[in-house]
């Protein structure tokens, strides 16, 4: 097996220099190690905007994830697995839910879930149980749903504490209990919506302080590593977060193995999401002359070239490549304290990325395949040979997979199923797994619009509605013959298509019935 991995990861290699070598197979156990209950362990992975499509474990021509390839020879790799949003708040309220956004409702920038989700989520089907819960993330969009659903965290590290700078004083520090109330307003006075300063009249010399503050802080920051960082530091969409992702991997090592007893815990990195800030010996690994497919513009085309397109993809999979090395610094770390062996260990993405169509990263109404599909690998304690399902998963998947690796009974509220292999009786092979983007949506309100995509066998309708210039508008791909998805056969195929319409639509208004009379 280990020749086998060697061989994937040479040219790889040959460009980065050393990576840390995995012996994951016939490992020599560290003795005595104490978990304190026969339970298993449960850890969750989620790197921030990973599309499947820039994954080397799924056929990507450039190896960005030899790390991620090694662990898939003792993992279920699962190859056809769906985001249930297309960007933060959507997609993560569904992998921590269980339910699509039109139940769970947080489908708009920082939103939170609708009220009683409090209580109807992964954090809260471990109360009365054994599990120390533990939770972190950089991602502020995130950071509301888990100051939301996780009250009753034993251990929930804030962002500030794993940050080399942090710009927010208020909801990270003197409000922290109101984190929800207070964050949104901070960062729309200090940052603006989409990251612009937004100074306000009234705060004119506070602002001028902050503004101070801020540049001086940040760049004494970005002086000390630029050198291990050219490109400057990995940071959040509009800087306020500065950080290294090799902190918060150190950190997640000790933080798992000082636990006496299981834990359960979510870890919810923000590379590779943009800025692609990579690290010195990730930089030009990939500048191969290799280009991706040329798509035509689509409707929601935001105007970027191929040619600065293939430029952002390129700097992307460097960032990816840097992920991918820490992530098997941490696999190497639990490998080499027995933790393999009683871990369920998950690795996913809340969206992916995008680099097509005239479209850059993934604030976009369209949802094809590079936003909605994602990683991800379970590996399962003591697990020794490789895995592979092809059918399609959805990320509400998980929550009812986790439950059955504790024993539980997944809750009637989720809307997903337990995994394969892990379910008795397998996944339905007719189901359908949705992505819905509606962040132009009120929360409260029947859905008028916004994208849904249905993805059925090996079929995918795409579906826009109430969008200016682009309502009532379908689009149908073969995902097996046109995995491109450059063949629109919605007006070729009727009888299909007149199946899948129907279908997506009775969905629709299933899911509206409850806000009509609002």
């Amino acid at each position: 097996m280990s020749s086998q991995i060697e061989v994937k990861r040479r040219d790889f290699l040959k460009l980065v220099g050393t990576l840390p070598l995995l012996k994951l197979a016939g490992s020599t156990l560290m003795e005595n190690v104490e978990q304190g209950s026969n339970a298993p362990n449960v850890l969750v992975l989620v790197f921030d905007a990973l599309s499947a499509r820039n994954v080397s474990l799924y056929g990507y021509p450039r190896v960005t994830t030899p790390n991620f390839e090694r662990l898939a020879a003792i993992s279920t790799i699962f190859h056809r697995h769906y985001a249930a949003g297309s960007f933060t708040s959507p997609g993560t309220a569904s992998i921590l839910t269980g339910t699509y956004p039109w139940s769970h409702r947080a489908f708009h920038l920082y939103g939170t879930a609708m009220e009683g989700f409090e209580e109807r989520n992964i954090f809260h089907i471990f109360n009365g149980s054994p599990y120390t819960r533990m939770t972190f993330t950089h991602n502020d969009l995130a950071s509301m749903l888990l100051y939301q659903f996780g009250q009753d965290v034993e251990l929930h590290k804030k962002t500030k504490e794993l940050c080399l700078f942090n710009e927010y004083l208020l909801s990270e520090g003197v409000f922290e209990k109101d984190h929800n109330a207070v964050f949104p307003g901070e960062r729309t006075i200090t940052r603006g919506q989409r990251g612009q300063d937004l100074q306000l009249p009234s705060s004119l010399f506070l602002s001028a302080l902050h503004r101070i503050w801020r540049s001086k802080g940040k760049g004494d920051i970005l002086a000390e590593y630029r050198d291990r960082f050219p490109r400057g530091l990995p940071s959040t969409n509009a800087g306020p977060f500065v950080y290294l992702l090799e902190d918060a991997i150190d950190w997640v090592q000790q933080a798992i193995l000082t636990q006496e007893g299981p834990f359960f815990a979510y870890f919810h990195f923000l590379p590779p999401h943009e800025p692609y800030n990579t690290r010195r010996e990730f930089i030009n690994i990939f500048r191969d002359g290799w280009a991706p497919v040329q798509k035509p513009q689509h409707h929601f085309s935001e105007g970027h070239t191929d040619e600065s397109l293939n430029v952002k993809r390129r700097e992307y999979d460097e960032y990816v490549a840097y992920v991918d090395a820490e992530f098997g610094r941490l696999v190497d770390f639990m490998d080499a304290h027995g933790m393999l062996q009683n871990t369920y260990l998950i690795l996913t993405s809340d969206h992916g990325e995008m680099f097509e169509r005239g479209i850059l990263e993934h604030i976009t109404p369209t949802l094809y395949e590079p936003i909605t599909r994602v990683p991800l690998l379970i590996h399962s304690p003591g697990q020794t040979t490789r895995r592979e399902v092809q059918a399609n998963t959805s990320c509400v998947d998980l929550l009812p997979t986790i439950c059955y690796f504790i024993g539980k009974k997944a809750p009637e509220w989720s809307e997903g199923q337990v995994l394969p292999p892990f379910s008795e009786s397998g996944i339905d092979p007719d189901r359908s797994v949705f992505t819905l983007d509606a962040k132009s949506n009120p929360k409260k309100a029947p859905l008028r619009k916004g994208t849904i995509s249905m993805v059925k066998g090996n079929s995918k309708l795409i579906y826009y509605f109430g969008h200016d210039g682009y309502d009532n508008q379908f689009e149908l791909y073969d995902l097996e013959n046109d995995p491109e998805e450059l063949e629109n056969l919605y007006n070729t195929n009727g009888s299909l298509a007149k199946d899948l319409r129907e279908e997506l639509l009775s969905k629709l208004q299933e899911v509206n019935r409850p806000y009509l009379s609002n």
